[in-house]
């Protein structure tokens, strides 16, 4: 039964809620300010819709990125997914040797160590969510895991546009970036859209190219912990975005139509980005624990640091 401290907070929680969601609809919020009261919201309010917005966040997300495709020209889609193909597999086998070390190092439990590590090698909560039915994670590591990347996420929407302009990166160079270097597809795109139209299209297409990395390191991970293998949910969303990105190359759609589309995509990234905030408690982020904190920390930085190296070299 709730507490009535809990009741009080709920009451609050939901005009507040439905006011921030009106605001990032009709003022057309940015994904940085969606997620910050998102943030507000998680931290000193909570969610008391966590059941229904957790699973609609993942439909919001994949009907976003199926809408983008219908402003993207697929054959720059080729030649941005070409450029972060190599550096995808090193970056890969970086952050998952790294966290092996790092896991050993700092005595962190084996299948929190590898679930981290597979969230900054390829997209976050969505790799850890397929490869933690592979090696049979329990409820505790996998919201470990998943909080660690979520706060990450977090840190990531403010603070790659400032280091980006900085460090004077293209808009390309920054796109390539961010699709190595931040955990999920959502923070991906929202600090991509708000450096530029370019950076947005190049992040996203080079993050879903890693997000198919997914089918064959779950595979990988059944050998590894000699788990019997379970059908990993193919993210078909994918193919849709491909599909409508090659509708948009060789078809000519009036602006009335794309216009709408792409506007809308925008739209659900924010409240993605919005309904990702809510998920961060005081209580989440106390039971992520120091030890496995510090290694997601320091696997990021590494592929931070490295990532950019190569993308200033290149």
């Amino acid at each position: 039964m709730n507490s009535p401290e809990t009741r009080g907070s709920n009451r609050i929680a939901k005009p507040v809620i439905f006011i921030c969601l009106v605001a990032i609809v009709f003022f057309q919020l940015s994904t940085s300010i969606a997620l910050a009261l998102g943030l507000f919201v998680g931290i000193f309010l909570g969610n008391p819709f966590s059941g229904f917005t957790r699973p609609l966040n993942k439909y919001l997300l994949q009907a976003a990125i199926i809408g983008l495709g219908f402003g993207m020209n697929f054959t720059k889609v080729i030649e941005a997914g070409k450029d972060g193909f190599i550096f995808t597999i090193i970056s890969i086998s970086l952050a998952i040797g790294l966290g092996y070390l790092l896991g050993r190092w700092l005595r962190v439990g084996r299948i929190i160590s590898y679930l981290i590590s597979i969230g900054t090698a390829i997209c976050g909560g969505s790799a850890i969510a397929a490869v933690s039915q592979v090696v049979e994670a329990d409820e505790h590591e996998i919201s470990v895991s998943i909080g660690i990347v979520f706060i990450l996420n977090a840190l990531a929407l403010f603070i790659f546009p400032p280091a980006g302009h900085l460090l004077g990166l293209s808009q390309q160079q920054f796109g390539l970036w961010c699709a190595i270097a931040i955990h999920d597809t959502s923070s991906v795109v929202g600090a991509a859209a708000h450096y530029g139209n370019e950076a947005l299209m190049t992040a996203t297409t080079v993050k879903l190219a890693r997000a198919l990395w997914i089918i064959p390191v779950a595979l990988l991970s059944s050998f590894i912990f000699k788990k019997q293998s379970r059908t990993t949910a193919f993210p078909w969303f994918i193919i849709f975005f491909v599909i409508a990105s090659l509708m948009n190359t060789y078809f000519v759609f009036p602006e009335k139509f794309t216009t709408p589309v792409l506007h809308a995509a925008r739209m659900a990234f924010s409240l993605t980005l919005f309904f990702i905030g809510t998920t961060i408690s005081p209580a989440s982020i106390r039971q992520v624990g120091l030890r496995p904190f510090l290694q997601g920390v320091f696997i990021w930085i590494a592929i931070i640091a490295v990532s950019l190296l190569f993308i200033l070299k290149t």
